[in-house]
């Protein structure tokens, strides 16, 4: 098969593909405009570049999209399964990743830490500037947003520095696994109203688009932070910004928001009890050591079969199938 790398990736990412692909032609495309134009893609491995339905329809041989991570809303997957493409996406594999940031935010939020770092910088030494407002996570309610690889994660990190853990999910976990991890299931207006921290994830759907808007920001505790190392749209940021001028949430942890330039995230940018990434969450140096073997053992799985796991567009490959 002719596999395209698409986009940027660490250095040696291509070779290490191309060895544990001996059977394959793996070619890199760096940039949008060239992926935009490709046409001999039969499998893509795409991280950060956008696949709509052009570049689907523009690649005739096609037979999947992977993603690399666990997002797939850059992806037109119901596209993609009207042309007979599998879409795949790699759950859990960057999982440990992300937790690792969104429990450091809450540290960095809860102890004031870029507080008192700024102020060190500017020669203020003062230990007890922030004495009355730095909190630890120890006897805290972590409130959960999605209870998938990464959420649970998430709930033993926090556990471990003994905070407690809820979670809200459309789809709720087997008795079994929420005993497992120590989870309680509660509704998302009382995750809202109890929680002192509350961190998403869940995918950017339709249905989760803007999941946290004025009337959930005005649901919550004065004293909690809110955290999203999920996708950006998740979060009303507009109704952030008033809800953090207005005093009525501690702070806020984004590792993505809607809109990168615009004035929103700008007037967030200059909040001092927010802060900001840009997307960094799954993406650390070793990561290439869980990821690479994962991806290439599915195209291997495609190339035998002509199948996958982790499909994610199901529904649109039957649809196109019956036709």
């Amino acid at each position: 098969m002719n596999v395209i790398l698409a986009g940027p990736y660490s250095t040696g990412t291509l070779e290490r593909f191309q060895s544990l692909l001996p059977e394959h032609r793996v070619t890199q495309i760096l940039s949008q405009d060239d992926y935009n134009t490709m046409t001999d893609a039969e499998c893509i491995i795409v991280r950060i570049l956008k696949t709509p339905e052009a570049v689907i329809a523009n690649n005739p041989n096609l037979k999947a999209v992977i993603r690399w991570g666990a997002g797939y809303d850059s992806v037109d997957i119901e596209a993609a399964g009207k042309h007979g493409v599998m879409v795949a996406n790699t759950p859990g594999v960057n999982a440990y990743a992300v937790a690792e940031l969104a429990l450091g935010l809450m540290i960095l939020l809860n102890r004031k830490i870029m507080g008192y770092s700024r102020n060190v910088q500017a020669g203020n030494w003062d230990r007890g500037v922030f004495a009355d407002s730095s909190i630890s996570l120890n006897y805290k309610k972590v409130g959960l947003i999605g209870g998938g690889n990464i959420g649970r994660r998430v709930a033993a990190l926090a556990q471990a520095l003994g905070a407690s853990v809820q979670y809200y999910d459309a789809f709720r976990l087997p008795e079994e696994v929420e005993k497992q991890n120590n989870m309680t299931f509660v509704s998302l207006e009382e995750l809202l109203s109890t929680s002192d921290l509350i961190s998403l994830h869940v995918p950017l759907l339709d249905s989760t688009r803007h999941i946290i808007g004025a009337e959930q920001l005005a649901a919550m505790k004065p004293s909690a932070c809110l955290l999203n190392t999920a996708r950006g749209g998740l979060i009303d940021e507009a109704a952030l910004v008033k809800a953090l001028n207005e005093g009525k949430l501690a702070g806020a942890g984004l590792d993505c928001v809607e809109e990168e330039d615009s004035e929103t995230t700008a007037q967030l940018l200059q909040c001092a009890n927010v802060i900001i990434t840009p997307h960094v969450g799954g993406t650390t140096a070793d990561l290439v050591d869980a990821m690479i073997p994962y991806i290439a053992d599915k195209i291997t799985s495609l190339a035998e079969t002509g199948t996958m796991r982790d499909v994610v567009n199901a529904e649109w490959l039957s649809a196109s199938e019956k036709k």
